[in-house]
C-alpha cells in the first residue's frame, strides 16, 4: 500500500520482465494500521520469509508494526526496520547494485551497509527531502535534536551514496545547492503510472451506486491523510457548499495519521455531504477515481512542497480525471504544462470552492481536462518509461557495457 511500495513492486516488475533478476527487501505488511496481515502472522514469528510475487524475489524480515500515526511510533518502526534488514541483507546473495529508497530516510542506512560489505555500488532513491520534510508538517523545529540528527543521517548518505536518484528536478537543484552533492552524481527519473490500471476504461457504475451519490458532483480525495496535507480546507469548503451547492459531495478514501480528526471535525460541523471511506486495496483504487467527477490534490503552503510531485496527481490524470491542484512548484508547472486541471492557492478554501464550482459547471472544461493529462501520462510517464529510464541509469553507473542482471531494492 502507498506510493513508495507502489513504485517498488512496479518498477520491479519492469526489470523483471526485461530479463533482469530483483530482489526486494521489505518488512512484514503492516501499513498504515500497524496491524501484521493474517496471511504473514505465522511467518512473522520465524523472523524472515522469503516468497516469489510476479518473478521478483521478495525477502520479508522482522520489524516492529506500528500504525502510522505518532511520532515515536514511526521512529520505532523506521529503526526496526534498519536494523534487521542490515542483518538480514548481509546473508543475501550478492546483488550488481543496492538500491534504498526513501521516504523512509533509515532505509538508506540499510542499504549503504548492506552494498559495503557486498562491495556493490550503493544508490539512494530521494523521494523526500530530509529533514526539510519534517519542518514542512510541523513536526519539531529546526534546531531540534530531532532535525539535526537526521540531516546528518542525509548528509552522511548523500555523501556515501555511489549515485543518487531524484524524482523531481527541484530535489536535484536542493541537493546541490544545499547539501553540495556533485551534479553528476545525480538522477532524474520521474514517479510513473501503470497506464492499463489506472484507466478510465477501469470506471465501474457500482461504485456511485454503493456511494449513494445519486447523480450528485463527486469531488475526491484518495490518498493519504497525513499531517502535510493541509485536510482542513477540505471541511472548510464542505461547510461553505452543503447549502449553496447542494449537489456536491466530497468523497474522502484513505488512511493516515490526521484520519481520526479531520472525521471528527466533519462529524462536529454536521457535514452530510461528506462520505469517509476507509483505505482501499490498490486494484480498486481506479474504480473509485473513475467514480470522481474531479479529484483534489491537497498540501500545506511549504517551500519544501514547491519541490515535489505527487504521485496521485498522476495516477488521477492517468484515469482522465480533472484535478483540482493545491500545491505551488514543479506539481504547478507540470499541471499547467499538460492542461490538465486547475491550479489554486494552497490552504484557501475559498479558492477550493471557486475551482470546484468552475468545474461544477463546466462539464466540457472537465473533459477536455482529463483528455490532455491522460495524453501526457501516456506519453510521458507511464511506469514501463520510467523503469526502462532507470535501467539506463543503472546501466551507466555499472558501465556503459554492462548489463543490470541483479538488482537487490532494500
Amino acid at each position: 500500500m502507498g506510493a513508495p511500495a507502489a513504485r517498488v513492486s512496479e518498477l520491479s516488475r519492469h526489470w523483471v520482465g526485461a530479463g533482469h533478476e530483483v530482489t526486494a527487501l521489505t518488512g512484514f505488511p503492516n501499513h498504515p494500521d500497524g496491524v501484521l496481515r493474517p496471511e504473514y502472522r505465522r511467518h512473522f514469528r520465524r523472523l524472515v520469509f522469503r516468497e516469489s510475487i510476479d518473478g521478483i524475489d521478495v525477502v520479508r524480515t522482522w520489524l516492529l508494526p506500528f500504525p502510522n500515526r505518532k511520532s515515536y511510533e514511526r521512529i520505532l518502526n523506521y529503526s526496526s526496520f534498519c536494523a534487521s534488514a542490515s542483518i538480514t541483507g548481509s546473508f543475501l546473495e550478492r546483488a550488481d547494485v543496492v538500491i534504498a529508497t526513501s521516504p523512509q530516510l533509515l532505509v538508506g542506512l540499510a542499504g549503504w551497509w548492506i552494498a559495503r560489505i557486498k562491495r556493490v555500488p550503493f544508490v539512494l532513491e530521494v523521494r523526500d527531502l530530509w529533514p526539510e520534510s519534517l519542518g514542512a508538517v510541523g513536526v519539531g523545529k529546526q534546531d531540534s535534536h530531532m532535525h539535526r540528527m537526521i540531516g546528518r543521517i542525509a548528509d552522511f548518505l548523500y555523501r556515501k551514496a555511489d549515485h543518487i536518484v531524484v524524482v523531481t528536478p527541484a530535489f536535484r537543484e536542493h541537493l546541490i545547492r544545499k547539501w553540495s552533492v556533485p551534479a553528476q552524481k545525480i538522477s532524474i527519473v520521474q514517479n510513473g503510472v501503470e497506464t492499463d490500471l489506472f484507466s478510465p476504461a477501469r470506471a465501474n457504475p457500482e461504485i456511485k451506486n454503493r456511494l449513494n451519490s445519486g447523480g450528485k458532483f463527486v469531488v475526491s480525495y484518495i490518498g493519504t491523510l497525513g499531517l502535510a496535507h493541509g485536510l482542513d480546507i477540505l471541511i472548510s469548503a464542505a461547510q461553505r457548499l452543503q447549502n449553496s451547492a447542494p449537489e456536491v459531495l466530497f468523497l474522502v478514501v484513505g488512511d493516515g495519521a490526521d484520519r481520526e480528526r479531520i472525521l471528527r471535525m466533519a462529524e462536529s460541523k454536521k457535514l452530510h455531504n461528506i462520505t469517509c471511506l476507509p483505505q482501499q486495496p490498490r486494484e480498486a483504487i481506479p474504480e473509485y477515481i473513475c467514480a470522481s467527477d474531479a479529484c483534489l490534490v491537497l498540501l500545506k503552503k511549504s517551500e519544501v512542497f514547491q519541490t515535489v510531485i505527487p504521485t496521485k496527481m498522476l495516477e488521477f490524470m492517468s484515469c482522465a480525471r480533472p484535478v483540482i491542484l493545491g500545491v505551488k512548484g514543479q506539481a504547478q508547472q507540470l499541471l499547467e504544462t499538460c492542461r490538465g486541471g486547475i491550479c489554486m492557492e494552497p490552504e484557501d478554501a475559498g479558492a477550493l470552492c471557486d475551482a470546484i464550482l468552475q468545474m461544477l459547471q463546466q462539464p466540457s472544461l472537465r473533459r477536455a481536462m482529463g483528455e490532455h493529462g491522460r495524453d501526457y501520462i501516456i506519453r510521458a510517464l507511464s511506469r514501463e518509461t520510467t523503469a526502462a529510464e532507470y535501467l539506463g541509469v543503472l546501466n551507466n553507473l555499472l558501465g556503459q557495457d554492462s548489463l543490470v542482471k541483479n538488482a537487490a531494492a532494500a
